[in-house]
């Protein structure tokens, strides 16, 4: 009899999209919305992000269903527009993976704050001491070959969904609709800003499309890990799970984000929690539960933390490896120890995250800086696998898939064009070391630049010199 192997079921699909996204921003979010949106533009927000990820992720599942020959992110550029193509989406994924190491960092540290205030706001010279300590000691274990952590993953999920649950049911009950509707729109904060009562230091939130654009990168964050799913819808155990799975985890996803930033709202004014330090789910829930709950949610974002940590110094490791297998960069990036580790990579990775901690004892808000890098970066590579559904559905013809791949386009460049485009313009400046490093890579081949690529390359290299001109000017500032 032959054995019948069994795939992985609709629940499991859907758990994949749930634990692939739900990292550390979750507990930080709260506070950050509360600083650009009134509780009603928020909900306006999450509904234009939800249908903008929905279109990213039925895209990606498209393109596995159909081209289960490329493996990786990065080769749906590639295989769409050549390999300087692939190398951006790749080389922006491996830069978003290790400067998401250092949004952990911050994070780890403000919440330490909360025992030690001291750590606050999470990057005095301290805590970028710790943090390295903690950065290297994880390097040293994947270098070790500690390439698989489910025990550890089991561990952290447990807790982050635990935590959240708790304070999302605590937000329920303690919900108080006047409070939550007292300035649905922002208009009482903005009118008070202008009349002079909110104090010199009071910023208006604007009008009800600024603050929806400003939640953009902010909501952006917490789906990092969506692309994830797409490796494992290829093992569904039936193809048509693979779109309930995506509607349903996006859906609980919207939720427990929805119910994490905007619930609180109705509990505590939000410019209130807008003053709160980092994370302010912390502060928030040790104002609902007095004595225990601050410490509650700390020990389960430290965990948390500790977890996502260890996924994202493999990730951008393995992401190196496989490009160098594509030859989109030389083959010691993809070179094992004997502990089947990349430890070049590792250690390269290990470098570039050190340097970047240190640059954050010269922002006054770090954790911000560090997570809209990280997801800038990969923002790259999202819009680069959605214009390649957009180019593969026009010629096959089926234009309700272009149309999905046309609006995820759409959505990551608009809210990266008007929400962060400074840093994306910085986003540039880590591409310039990059360009050297696949230069040798085709050089390896025998194969020279092309004049496209060198146009390509030249007119990211001017921007990123613009960013660090503008930089100097103080017309960007972080």
């Amino acid at each position: 009899m032959e054995d019948k192997k069994k795939g992985i079921g609709l629940f499991g699909l859907i758990g994949m999209v749930i634990s692939s996204c739900i990292g550390s921003g979750v507990f930080a979010i709260t506070g950050q919305i509360a600083q650009v949106a009134s509780p009603g533009a928020a909900l306006i927000a999450w509904l234009v992000v939800g249908v903008g990820f929905l279109m990213l992720a039925y895209s990606l599942n498209n393109l596995v269903a159909k081209r289960p020959d490329l493996h990786g992110v990065f080769t749906y550029a590639e295989e769409g527009f050549g390999p300087l193509a692939g190398f951006l989406s790749g080389w922006g994924y491996w830069l978003s993976a290790w400067l998401g190491n250092v949004a952990f960092a911050t994070m780890m540290m403000s919440t330490l704050g909360y025992f030690f205030p001291a750590f606050l706001p999470g990057n005095t010279v301290p805590c970028i001491l710790i943090a390295s300590v903690v950065m290297w000691l994880l390097t040293l274990l994947v270098i070790r070959g500690v390439e698989s952590a489910s025990f550890l993953n089991a561990i952290v999920m447990v807790c982050k969904v635990a935590a959240i649950g708790i304070f999302i049911v605590f937000s329920v009950f303690l919900f108080n609709a006047g409070v939550f509707t007292a300035d649905f729109w922002g208009t009482l904060y903005n009118n008070a800003v202008a009349m002079g009562e909110m104090g010199t230091e009071a910023v208006g939130l604007g009008n009800i499309g600024s603050q929806v654009m400003n939640c953009m990168i902010i909501m952006m964050w917490v789906f990092i890990g969506i692309e994830g799913a797409t490796v494992v819808s290829s093992r569904a155990e039936k193809k048509s799970d693979v779109g309930k799975a995506t509607v349903i985890g996006l859906v609980c996803l919207l939720l427990i984000y929805i119910g994490a930033s905007v619930l609180p709202y109705g509990y505590m004014p939000y410019t209130e929690i807008a003053a709160l330090d980092y994370p302010a789910m912390l502060y928030v829930f040790d104002d609902m539960a007095p004595g225990w709950g601050g410490a509650f949610i700390s020990i389960a974002i430290i965990i948390s933390v500790l977890g996502a940590w260890l996924s994202f110094t493999i990730l951008p490791a393995e992401t190196t490896s496989e490009m160098a297998e594509h030859k989109l960069l030389p083959a010691s990036w993809g070179k094992l120890n004997d502990k089947n580790s990349p430890q070049f990579s590792l250690l390269i990775v290990g470098a570039c995250t050190q340097v970047f901690m240190l640059t954050l004892l010269l922002t006054q808000d770090a954790y911000n800086f560090a997570f809209s890098m990280c997801t800038v970066a990969i923002v790259v590579t999202w819009a680069l696998a959605a214009a390649y559904q957009v180019k593969f559905s026009a010629g096959r013809r089926e234009w309700g898939q272009l149309a999905i791949g046309a609006v995820a386009v759409a959505f990551q460049v608009i809210a990266v064009l008007f929400n962060g485009w400074s840093f994306l313009l910085l986003t540039c400046v880590g591409y310039i070391p990059g360009f050297f490093v696949y230069a040798k890579a085709r050089k390896d081949q025998g194969l020279a630049l092309t004049k496209g690529e060198k146009i390509v390359m030249a007119v990211i290299v001017a921007l990123g010199v613009l960013a660090l001109v503008l930089l100097a000017m103080g017309v960007i500032t972080f």
